[in-house]
């Protein structure tokens, strides 16, 4: 049954015909945030002694404080951008960890990848529906893997800071198919996706 519901979750959604693009970015957004959810039981499985601690500090990625009242289109860039610092933290994190430990396989591994999939396919569709001929949005990660993980060194900062960018990766994705319904909303004068 476990294994049924993993490879529901692994698999992408069949395509819905007659699905517009922008439902089709929601649907995908949806899929992201199932998967970064997965991913992080899975971490949380892998690393037990996680359901002792909680990470400390606020969002890692943040958008500027006058997107809130901005047009949906805006809104899809601006979230374009955070998902851009996302995909670069998630980078960050699989360099770190191949770093430490090498490359390894099983689950969180082959989510792990997954998701970084899934994410890099998120902003090409994000770049699709809202790049302008004023406006270019890159689909590069936005992120260099130069600082300190969280301040506190060591195998266990590593394993926290983890935590936090999965943490980080299920709000973002959330963000996503909850910013892309309106956009949705808006030009397909639909709620049904």
């Amino acid at each position: 049954m476990a294994e049924q519901e993993e490879q529901q979750i692994t698999q992408p959604d069949p395509p819905v015909s007659g699905q517009s693009r922008t439902g089709r970015a929601v649907s995908l957004a949806r899929l992201l945030h199932r998967e970064c959810t997965r991913l992080l039981q899975l971490y949380k499985e892998k690393e037990t002694f996680l359901s002792d601690h909680t990470p400390e500090g606020g969002r890692i990625v943040s958008l500027s404080p006058d997107s809130e009242a901005s047009s949906a289109e805006e809104q899809v860039q601006c979230l374009h951008s955070a998902l851009r610092q996302c995909l670069g933290l998630l980078h960050c994190v699989i360099l770190k960890e191949e770093e430490e430990w090498g490359r390894l396989e099983g689950d969180y591994e082959t989510m792990k990848k997954n998701v970084r999939t899934r994410l890099e396919h998120l902003l090409l569709t994000t770049k699709d529906l809202v790049e302008t001929e004023e406006t270019t949005l890159e689909v590069t990660p936005d992120h260099q893997c130069n600082e300190e993980v969280d301040g506190t060194g060591g195998l266990f900062g590593l394993k926290m800071w983890t935590y936090r960018v999965l943490l980080e990766l299920i709000h973002w994705a959330d963000h996503a198919a909850q910013t892309l319904h309106v956009l949705h909303r808006e030009r397909e004068g639909t709620e049904e996706i």
